[in-house]
């Protein structure tokens, strides 16, 4: 019972990544999801070491260099080294990159509200919660 639970909330996960690629696709955004996320983060806690940034984005260390690169390359971040310790780089949004999380804000809250759509609050309350029961279960 538990695993057929398990393998359909991974597979709704799935399927809520697979449309917001579609739509980034469609809609030309510039960027994929996963630069999405790095920026999202880096817009609410700027300035932040790469290690903490995998943190926050629950990526290992090479695919987030990656996408830092890429993300450099568009203009979107600077790495700057730390001034306490010179072997740290801290990565930072650009002003271009505040604007292109500013500016999709927006067509980004239209892909995860779809996900919701025909469902009540009470729906809503009981899956939070559940989830939440969930989280705190695994946690070590």
């Amino acid at each position: 019972m538990y695993s057929a639970y398990s393998f359909m909330l991974e597979k709704t996960s799935r399927r809520v990544k697979q449309y917001a690629k579609k739509v980034f696709r469609e809609e030309n955004f510039g960027i994929t999801v996963d630069q999405w996320s790095v920026l999202k983060n880096l817009h609410n806690k700027n300035g932040v070491s790469q290690s903490e940034l995998a943190e926050m984005t629950f990526k290992g260390m090479p695919t987030l260099t990656h996408i830092l690169d890429l993300l450099h390359q568009k203009g979107l971040i600077e790495k700057l080294v730390d001034s306490n310790d010179r072997r740290k780089v801290k990565i930072r949004l650009t002003e271009e990159g505040f604007k292109k999380v500013e500016k999709l804000k927006p067509s980004i809250q239209k892909i995860r509200q779809k996900a919701w759509e025909n469902l009540s609050k009470k729906d809503f309350e009981h899956f939070s919660e559940t989830l939440k029961r969930i989280h705190k279960n695994l946690d070590t």
